[in-house]
């Protein structure tokens, strides 16, 4: 069977069911990145060493036009319970290796990284929607990790303590758990990915990745990637395996014993339902769930600083970030002059193709994204609000394109403000003192990002104190989104409580032992305990 799905006559294919495979050949020059990164020859969707796939097929679709790119054997349950024992199987491998010389393949791993960068960028505007600088940022993230997981590969630290026993050492040591599994979201296809595979590399694991459904080209092409590098340097390409399946593959992951962590990164209600299986087999999540952002805006905030950064925090990635801004509190003598300057601002984001260099704002990521923005809509009007700028779909090029949308004059408290929106709609809610905005900003469910704009110092000490922020991320004049690798990525409450990237979130992919050493050929009991 010959058939053509093309997104303006990207892509053609031609399918063939006894090698459940597809080949296509790329007609189009702009879109020869594909080829730079080896999607030239099969879409199949599970990798264990080897490719196959004897799922569903999936059309991965364009954001921009609403149209099929590729289509994409996806894996089933015998494709993941084959990928998991390839996995566990090459743990053994890698965990026999140096970590210092594992540090030396995730830095062969980020400079492969370095020369797709564009090409693997472009892709992920292509698939996910958003703009090309976003696209390419979020590859230099994973790129970024690697760097920092080169040098954390010889930093592992351990400790002495001094033990209170005549003749013994007390120590504290650092294992790796084994095989591990990851499941990540549409909105950072390859970032999200990057920040669990490297760190959890160099500490010894092995990992099986389940990307998202909507996304499974970037994923493919991420780990064609991961997987020359291992190839070449004579290791299992299992170490990294993939699986592109629904939501049946997701769930025998957290239900799986051979992986002692899941890592999660999705909604707060699915993370949930992860959380409780991974706990009743008493295993380890890792959980990066919703946000419910919020920027203060004290009465002596730098206006244009404010502006410029909620502008990018409330309409990057089209609202679809989980650090995005939905929620902007501002000090009531002030609220008039921010409102202004942010319509403004909003007047002049370019929204269009996100493939195009001029475009800021690209589509929302599905149909189903468009909905829900629609629905949202509705619930504001009826519920009163006013809606200053934005609240429209946008009729371009059969894409899931939005005006970007400012609400006031609608309750703090409200289900719809205290409900994240993965769309670029934020709420404007004054307030009358520091504690009151506080109050608003930790009243929420989630508990992930926060701002706060002042010039006053006694602010800054309050907001980052006890009693200040409640979130994981604690920002002073900066947006809430756009957090840098070096420090721990998560927030607390229904965000789940993990943390990735930076600091110290190393260890939550080792396992601890204390132990001790008895070196004399006394038998002394702790606590000065006679037992003779």
């Amino acid at each position: 069977m010959i058939f053509q799905v093309v997104s303006r006559s990207l892509l053609k294919f031609k399918f063939n069911n006894s090698y459940r495979s597809i080949s296509y050949l790329i007609s189009d020059p702009k879109y020869s990145f594909l080829k730079n990164l080896g999607l030239e020859e099969q879409n199949l969707g599970v990798f264990n060493g080897e490719w196959s796939g004897h799922g569903k097929i999936v059309n991965s679709i364009c954001p921009a036009n609403g149209r099929p790119i590729a289509s994409v054997v996806t894996g089933d349950i015998n494709d993941y319970e084959n990928a998991v024992k390839s996995t566990y199987d090459s743990w053994s491998t890698w965990s026999e290796i140096p970590a210092p010389k594992r540090g030396e393949i995730v830095r062969l791993i980020g400079n492969a990284l370095r020369e797709k960068k564009s090409d693997l960028g472009r892709l992920v505007s292509l698939e996910m929607g958003k703009i090309l600088a976003e696209g390419e940022g979020e590859v230099q993230e994973y790129i970024d990790i690697c760097d920092y997981a080169v040098g954390l590969s010889r930093m592992f630290e351990g400790k002495i303590i001094p033990s209170e026993r005549p003749g013994h050492m007390l120590l504290e040591t650092w294992n790796p758990l084994g095989a591990i599994g990851i499941i990540t979201a549409f909105n950072f296809p390859v970032a999200v990915y990057g920040w669990n595979n490297a760190i959890s590399m160099v500490c010894g694991n092995s990992m099986v990745w389940k990307s998202a459904p909507t996304t499974p080209l970037s994923s493919i092409a991420v780990i064609k990637i991961v997987q020359s590098v291992l190839t070449q340097n004579g290791l299992p390409g299992a170490i990294c395996s993939l699986v592109c399946g629904d939501w049946q593959v997701g769930d025998a992951m957290a239900r799986d014993k051979r992986l002692p962590l899941i890592s999660f990164t999705g909604s707060t209600s699915v993370g949930m339902e992860v959380a409780l299986n991974v706990q009743k087999r008493f295993g380890r999540s890792l959980l990066e769930l919703g946000g419910n952002n919020a920027i203060i805006a004290c009465e002596d905030a730098d206006i244009e600083m404010l502006v410029r950064s909620a502008l990018f925090a409330c309409v990057g990635t089209a609202g679809q970030r989980c650090t995005t801004t939905r929620r902007l509190i501002v000090h009531q003598t002030i609220v008039d002059r921010v409102l202004d300057r942010l319509v403004k601002a909003y007047s002049q984001v370019r929204i269009g193709s996100p493939l195009d260099p001029s475009t800021l704002c690209g589509p929302l990521h599905s149909e189903s994204a468009l909905s829900v923005f629609n629905d949202t809509i509705n619930e504001i009007k009826r519920l009163g609000g006013t809606i200053v700028t934005g609240g429209k779909t946008i009729n371009l090029d059969g894409g899931y394109y939005v005006e970007p949308t400012i609400v006031t004059n609608i309750d703090h408290k409200s289900p719809i403000v205290q409900r994240e929106t993965f769309a670029p709609i934020v709420y404007v809610l004054p307030f009358e003192t520091f504690e009151n905005a506080v109050t608003i900003n930790n009243e929420v469910d989630q508990g992930l990002s926060s701002s706060l704009f002042t010039q006053t110092l006694n602010n800054v000490f309050r907001w980052i104190g006890p009693k200040g922020s409640d979130c994981g991320i604690v920002n002073v004049n900066i947006p809430t989104s756009g957090a840098e690798i070096g420090g721990a990525f998560g927030g607390e409450k229904a965000t789940g409580g993990g943390r990735e990237s930076g600091s110290d979130s190393w260890k939550q992919y080792m396992r601890r032992s204390t132990c001790t050493i008895n070196y004399s050929r006394e038998l002394p009991l702790s606590q000065g305990i006679k037992f003779e």
